[in-house]
């Protein structure tokens, strides 16, 4: 007996020895290993981990040094991440992906830190050196300039059409409000576009006049702006579409970001962005809203194949966006109560104004739902998120059963009792905190007040109520900078060094989050993305220090070191940005015959 005990004990034992030096299965054996890392996976039930082993795109193993080098075999690349911080990859909760790259070739207005406009004069001055440099102004013989922010001008308040005429009266110069919901535009560009004394305000948008009362003085807000912007964008060459939409995609690389959203894209580029993936230029994925009120219910492309949980080539239409009020900076959100200083001209009772009636509202909304296509719904005033929770109320009602996630963009200024209601109605927020930068001063000295802006952006009232929610750069109202995303949900600190709503600033691990899983839920894929857990996807981001160990303060100050989507790394600091492949877009290709219309103009929401 205890002969047959003791050959039993060795066979085992002999047995055990040889699987511990046999090599793992092919099955088993991951394409690279990432170990030495502060891996921060957002898995609560394993929140931390040193070592990431990646096979075929997705994540194989995650734990210890010694637990993911047992996927190790003969062809694996191991690298040695040195202390360094893996995060999953950044999930873009809100912005405009289109227009990115547009922002990139056209005149920066933006002010510091940004830019460095802090003047009419420094405007005009601006516009004049990108008239001298710029090809689009040389190949189109238009102007257009981004970002501008009377806020910050020291006129507060923004340029007329004589100020622009003074850069040029033979050349259209159109400029662009941050928000993206005003422009102004020197006399040939109102020419151009239609608009003189007699022209009336359209519903939901306002042509500002002279002391006269009639005449434009080149300031077109809302549903004014838009009408008109269209007319004006020249007929891009296929060359300078994709130049522009790689220089944008470039962006969001560098910033970490693996899954990027371009809300209400236009009827153009959504042709233009699936012909673009079809000849494998998408290095992200791309989730596209249409906008509903402009593309229409009967749209072929909103009944297609592409409107999907699942991406073509990097592509997906997610669903629909609308958008119920302006922009509160532009004093054109829509309140409950008035603007603690409101716009010249207006009364004392002036509180912006909606978008839509409300019986289009509900319309809209009806439509979404009736289809089962996820909304997102652009609120900032109060108002406005009211007729957000009642229209999606009467909508759920009619049309009940199906988990649609409708979106609430930005929110800024929801008020207390209106968080229950998002939370009963299962609307998931996606919040703006990068105003507290950007705006603070500016709301609390005359946008609402200071009692009013201390709850802007409420993410700590969303947090106290238990619910997922985004946070979001809106690029290209701000850049796509993730690191200022995450400071400013940290910090609320403003411009002058203020913190706006203590009570609202989140933890570093709440805000991130906010960035990767609680987005990934957003877009219905909670199961693939946003943490680092085996069998999910390998979109993962190398920080150069740990946004949980460092002081709050200095987390503006981290820098992406690489991107990886789907394994592969895709974006290396200091690595030489690649040139745009226009070329890739042969000729009497699908790809060449979508880009041979003008990309226009896609509107912003800030």
């Amino acid at each position: 007996m205890y002969k047959k005990v003791l050959s039993a004990v060795l066979a085992s034992s002999l047995a055990f020895m040889l699987g511990c030096k046999s090599s793992p299965t092919p099955a088993n054996t991951a394409d690279v290993i990432y170990t030495n890392g502060n891996i921060l996976t957002m898995d609560d039930s394993h929140p931390s981990a040193n070592g990431v082993a990646i096979k075929d795109g997705k994540i194989l193993l995650v734990g210890s040094n010694e637990d993911v080098l047992k996927a190790k075999g003969d062809n694996t690349g191991v690298i040695d991440l040195g202390g360094k911080t893996m995060i999953p990859g950044f999930v873009d909760s809100h912005s405009h992906f289109s227009t990115v790259g547009l922002q990139a070739m056209s005149a920066n207005l933006l002010p510091p830190p940004d830019g460095a406009v802090q003047s009419i004069p420094e405007l005009q001055q601006t516009l004049r050196d990108y008239i001298a440099t710029s090809s689009m102004v040389k190949a189109h013989n238009l102007v257009i300039g981004m970002n501008y922010d009377d806020s910050q001008l020291a006129e507060l308040r923004p340029p007329t059409r004589q100020e622009l005429d003074a850069v040029s009266t033979d050349i259209p110069i159109l400029i662009v409000h941050q928000s993206g919901h005003i422009g102004v535009f020197n006399s040939k560009a109102l020419q151009m576009a239609g608009i003189t004394a007699k022209s009336t305000n359209p519903l939901g948008g306002v042509i500002v006049r002279e002391a006269d009362g009639k005449t434009p003085n080149g300031v077109l807000q809302e549903n004014a702006f838009f009408g008109v912007v269209f007319k004006m964008l020249p007929k891009f060459t296929p060359e300078e579409t994709l130049a522009q939409l790689q220089a944008g995609q470039q962006i969001y690389l560098a910033n970490g970001f693996t899954t990027v959203q371009d809300g209400k894209t236009d009827p153009v580029n959504l042709k233009v962005l699936p012909a673009m993936a079809q000849v494998g230029l998408l290095k992200v994925d791309l989730v596209s809203y249409a906008d509903l009120a402009v593309i229409g219910e009967d749209a072929p492309v909103l009944h297609g194949p592409l409107m999907s949980r699942t991406y073509t080539n990097h592509f997906r239409i997610g669903g629909v966006k609308l958008t119920f009020d302006g922009s509160p900076q532009g004093k054109t959100a829509w309140f409950t109560k008035p603007y603690f200083i409101v716009p010249a001209g207006e009364k004392k009772t002036y509180a912006g104004f909606p978008a839509f009636s409300d019986a289009d509202a509900q319309k809209w909304v009806s439509i979404a739902y009736k289809n089962n296509w996820q909304l997102l719904v652009h609120t900032n005033g109060d108002a406005a998120t009211d007729e957000l929770i009642k229209t999606v109320g009467v909508a759920q009602a009619a049309y009940p059963g199906t988990d649609r996630r409708t979106v609430m963009i930005h929110g800024q200024f929801t008020r207390p009792d209106q968080v229950p209601q998002l939370k009963q109605l299962g609307i998931f927020p996606s919040l703006f905190p990068m105003h507290t930068f950007y705006w603070g001063d500016y709301h609390r000295e005359s946008v609402v007040g200071p009692e009013r802006a201390e709850n802007i952006d409420p993410t700590g009232w969303i947090l106290d109520n238990r619910m997922k929610f985004g946070i979001h750069s809106d690029a290209p109202v701000t850049f796509p900078n993730s690191m200022r995303v995450l400071d400013s949900a940290v910090n609320r600190t403003t411009r002058s060094g203020y913190v706006l709503g203590p009570k609202q600033r989140l933890k570093p691990i709440d805000a991130l989050k906010a960035m990767t899983i609680w987005p990934a839920y957003q877009y219905f894929e909670e199961s693939t993305k946003g943490s680092i857990q085996v069998g999910k996807i390998a979109d993962l981001v190398i920080l150069s220090d740990n946004p949980l160990a460092v002081e709050p303060a200095k987390l503006i100050n981290l820098k992406v070191v690489e991107t990886i989507k789907d394994g592969k790394s895709i974006y290396q600091l200091g690595a030489a940005t690649p040139a745009a492949a226009s070329g890739n877009c042969a000729a009497d290709t699908p790809c060449d015959k979508a880009l041979e219309n003008p990309q226009p103009f896609h509107p912003i929401d800030d």
